[in-house]
Parts: structure tokens; sequence; C-alpha cells
């Protein structure tokens, strides 16, 4: 890795810690102190707050899906139970972190949520081909996959679209968590049934 890809990834990784601390209102003063360093450099790297936002965005989905492929590779998983698992996969190390506070994002950074949306879209090929695997398998029952890629996808635009996860006093993890569950338990073939 490049001494500036460096720089880069700890600039992302103390914008998670600061942002997990005070929300989207943080200031670049907030994220100097964090990292120990000035904010020239700071701005070397990332002209303004937007752009850093932006790739924040994208170091977070990335390695959403370097997780989502350490899952695949479990060879120690069942289908189903990576089925469960890339459906809520999150990095170990963002598992405490405060997205319910991504709910403002629409309003005060339009450009930033599209980012979101954009990225929550996209990428689900290999978790399709791992449900069309169940169905295969017969662990999975036939269901439409574009629905069930809808509902995973509608809920969580919903938590970053509401302020729903704290008024009702959820963290994001446990929203995810619940929604997975749902999901999968309503996909997965019970021991009772028989396929058709």
């Amino acid at each position: 890795m490049t001494d500036e890809k460096q720089l880069q990834n700890t600039i992302l990784e103390g914008t998670i810690r600061v942002f997990n601390k005070k929300g989207l209102k943080f200031t670049m003063d907030d994220l100097a102190h964090e990292l120990g360093m000035s904010k020239k450099t700071i701005y070397t790297v990332f002209r303004e707050k937007e752009e850093l936002f932006l790739a924040m965005v994208d170091y977070l989905f990335d390695s959403i899906k370097r997780s989502e492929e350490e899952v695949l590779q479990n060879e120690e998983l069942s289908t189903v139970e990576k089925i469960r698992e890339i459906l809520g996969v999150l990095p170990a190390g963002y598992r405490e972190v405060d997205f319910r506070q991504l709910y403002m994002l629409a309003d005060k950074f339009p450009t930033i949520y599209a980012q979101v949306e954009q990225r929550l879209e996209t990428g689900w090929e290999k978790t399709i081909e791992l449900i069309e695997r169940g169905i295969e398998e017969g662990v999975v029952r036939p269901v439409s996959i574009p629905i069930v890629k809808m509902m995973l996808e509608s809920s969580l635009e919903q938590f970053f679209r509401r302020d729903i996860l704290i008024r009702n006093k959820l963290t994001y993890t446990e929203a995810l968590d619940q929604v997975v569950d749902i999901i999968v338990n309503g996909i997965k073939r019970g021991s009772d049934e028989t396929e058709d």
C-alpha cells in the first residue's frame, strides 16, 4: 500500500471514529484532533468535508464487501448460515458505529445520501447466487429474489432516511439483525416442510 493510500485510510478510519462520537456535526478540527495531525495534512487528501464523506461511504461499503467475501469463503457455514451472515454483514470494527445518525444525510448531504443508496442497490450478485444455491439445495423456499432484495434495501434505506431507530431506541446493528432474522426465517425451509 502506498503512503498516500495509507494516509487516506488513516483519515477515513479517524472519520468513522469521530462520526461515531459526534455524528454528522463533527468538524475538521475534531478530526484533526482525533488523528493527532494538522488540518492542512487532511486537506491535502480531502479538499472538503463532503468529499471526505463520499470517500467514507465507499470505504465502509468496500469493507462490507471484503467481509462478505470472507463469509462466502467460510466452508464451515451452511448455505442458510452464509445467507444470514451476508445479509447482515458488518465488519467487526464497525458493529459499534452509530449509523443511526445517517438519517440526516438525505436533507443535509443529498449527494452523499445518493451514494449510500447507490451502494445499497448494487453488488448483490454473490448474494443472489447464494439464495439461488439455497433454492437448488432445497434449504430455501422458491422465492422471488428481487422481492427479498427490495425488502432488505427498503429497510436499510428507511433506517438512513428517518429517525426511526433513534425514536425506538434501537441500534443500527440490532435493527439490522432483526430485519435479517425476519427475512432469513421467512425464506428458509422449516424441517417439517417438503419441496413442492
